[in-house]
C-alpha cells in the first residue's frame, strides 16, 4: 500500500461554520511537546504530549482546565449551556476511569493533560473546523504544523486500556493477512462495531505484532465520527473512506442529495484504491456501533446484507485479489454507546478502564457459502453471505469475552494471546 501521508495544507471546509472571537494567535508556533515535571512516576502517555496551542500545555488539574475551557465554550453558540455541563460530566468520568486503574502515572495529572490535548484540538474545530474528504490520509500535522494525530487517539484510549486481561485472538491469521497485502491483495474485515474508541482498540492490539496493519488501515466512517467537534480530531488521525450511513441519509432532507453524491465519490475512491491493491479496510456491516439487548448485555448487531454484498462487488470487481475475514471486537465497557440511535450530535460520553479484544475469523468461502443459492437470487445470496458473516463474528466475539473474563482461556496454548 501505498505510504499513507497528511493532508496537503490550506484546505478550507466548503460547508463548515468558524465560529469567531476565539482567542488564537493567527500565526501560531510550532506545537509544543510538553516536558512534564512532577515528583511522582510520570506515565509514559506524557513523555510525547503535544499541544497545538501553547496555552493548554500549562493545565496540569482540573480547575485549570475548566478556567480555560469556559472562556473559549462562552464564545461558541450554546457553549455555556450545553457543552461545558457535557463536558464537565466527560472530564469527571474519564478522570475517575484513569485514577482508578491504580496504574503508576494514571494520575490526575495525567487526566488533565489527555483532556486538554482533547480541549485543544476540539476548540480548534470550532475556530477552523476541517471538511474530510472522501478519501482521508491519516494526518500526522494539521496543515499548519507538525502534529501528530494517530498518536493524540492512541494516548486516551490507551490510558483506559486495562492490558493485563486484554487479548488478540488467532494471531496466525493477522500474520496470513499481512502477507496478502504484501502480495497485493486486498482484504476487508466486516467487523462489528462498538464504541468511539474502536480505532484506537484496534491500532493498541496489533502495533505490536502487526505495526503497518494498525497505521495503514482504511476505517468506513459514517456521519458522527466526521461532524462532531469532540470526535473530528480522533478520526483525523485515521484513514477513512467517508460516508452517509442510510440510518442518518433522512437526517436533513435537504443535504440528502449531496450525501449520495458524497456516497458516490467515496465508491469511486474505494475502487482505485483496490484496484491499486494492498488495500486494508474495515467495515462494520451493522451500520453503527452495537447497541445493549434488552438483557444489557452487548453482542454484535445483525449486518445489513446490502453492506456486505457492497464490499464483495468492490473485491471482485477489483484488479487485484480480495479476501472477507469476518473480524470480532469487544470494547464496549471503555465507552459505553447510548441505548438508542439519537440524531443529534453531542452524545453523553462514559469512560472506564478496562481490558478489551479483537479477533480474525476464518476467510469467507463465498463459493461454498452461495452453494445451493440459484445465481438468479441476488437477495437471498445477500442475506446469505450476512448471515454467516455475522455468525461467524458471534462466535469468536463469545470467545473474546471468555478469555477477557478467564483467565486459563488466554495466553500460551490458546488462540488468545499478549503478544505486548
Amino acid at each position: 500500500m501505498q505510504k499513507l501521508r497528511g493532508t496537503a495544507a490550506g484546505r478550507r471546509p466548503a460547508c463548515s461554520t468558524v465560529v469567531r472571537g476565539l482567542a488564537f494567535r493567527p500565526s501560531m508556533p510550532p506545537p509544543v511537546v510538553n516536558p512534564v515535571s512532577s515528583e511522582e512516576v510520570q506515565s509514559p502517555f506524557l513523555k510525547t504530549i503535544q499541544f497545538i496551542n501553547p496555552i493548554w500545555s500549562t493545565v496540569e488539574n482540573e480547575q485549570q482546565f475548566f478556567a480555560l475551557l469556559k472562556g473559549y465554550l462562552a464564545k461558541v453558540p450554546g457553549g455555556t449551556e450545553k457543552l461545558l455541563p457535557q463536558w464537565m460530566d466527560f472530564y469527571d468520568n474519564y478522570r475517575n476511569a484513569v485514577v482508578g486503574s491504580g496504574l503508576p502515572g494514571s494520575n490526575e495529572l495525567l487526566a488533565a493533560k489527555v483532556q486538554s490535548t482533547i480541549a485543544d484540538t476540539a476548540t480548534l474545530q470550532f475556530m477552523k473546523p476541517y471538511t474530510f474528504p472522501s478519501h482521508h490520509h491519516r494526518m500526522l500535522h494539521d496543515g499548519e504544523r507538525d502534529y501528530n494525530y494517530f498518536e493524540f487517539g492512541q494516548r486516551y484510549t490507551g490510558s483506559l486500556l486495562d492490558w493485563s486481561s486484554s487479548v488478540l485472538g488467532h494471531r496466525e491469521r493477522w500474520d496470513h493477512i499481512a502477507s496478502l497485502l504484501k502480495q497485493s491483495h486486498n482484504v476487508v474485515l466486516l467487523a462489528n462495531h462498538q464504541t468511539e474508541a474502536d480505532p484506537g482498540v484496534f491500532a493498541h492490539m496489533l502495533m505490536t505484532t502487526q505495526p503497518e496493519l494498525a497505521t495503514d488501515v482504511i476505517y468506513v466512517a459514517g456521519d458522527r465520527v466526521v461532524t462532531d467537534p469532540l470526535s473530528k480530531p480522533f478520526s483525523m488521525g485515521r484513514n477513512l473512506f467517508c460516508v452517509h450511513s442510510k440510518k442518518h441519509l433522512d437526517d436533513e432532507p435537504e443535504l440528502k442529495i449531496s450525501k449520495m453524491e458524497t456516497n458516490r465519490k467515496t465508491l469511486v475512491a474505494m475502487s482505485r484504491a483496490l484496484n491499486k491493491g494492498g488495500c486494508l479496510m474495515w467495515i462494520a456491516p451493522s451500520g453503527g456501533r452495537d447497541r445493549p439487548k434488552a438483557n444489557d448485555q452487548y453482542t454484535p448487531d445483525p449486518f445489513d446484507p446490502a453492506a456486505v454484498d457492497l464490499m464483495r462487488n468492490l473485491l471482485t470487481r477489483a484488479k487485484q485479489p480480495g479476501h472477507l475475514f469476518p473480524m470480532a471486537m469487544y470494547s464496549w465497557p471503555m465507552m459505553p454507546p447510548p441505548k438508542t440511535v439519537d440524531k443529534v450530535i453531542g452524545e453523553r460520553r462514559m469512560t472506564n478502564f478496562t481490558p478489551v479484544g479483537i479477533s480474525l475469523c476464518e476467510e469467507l468461502d463465498l463459493k461454498e457459502i452461495l452453494k445451493g443459492i440459484p445465481e438468479q437470487d441476488k437477495d437471498g445470496q445477500q442475506r446469505e453471505l450476512a448471515r454467516v458473516a455475522q455468525m461467524a463474528v458471534i462466535a469468536e466475539y463469545q470467545n473474546i469475552d471468555a478469555a477477557i473474563h478467564d483467565a486459563t482461556k488466554r495466553g500460551e496454548g490458546t488462540a488468545y494471546t499478549q503478544p505486548w
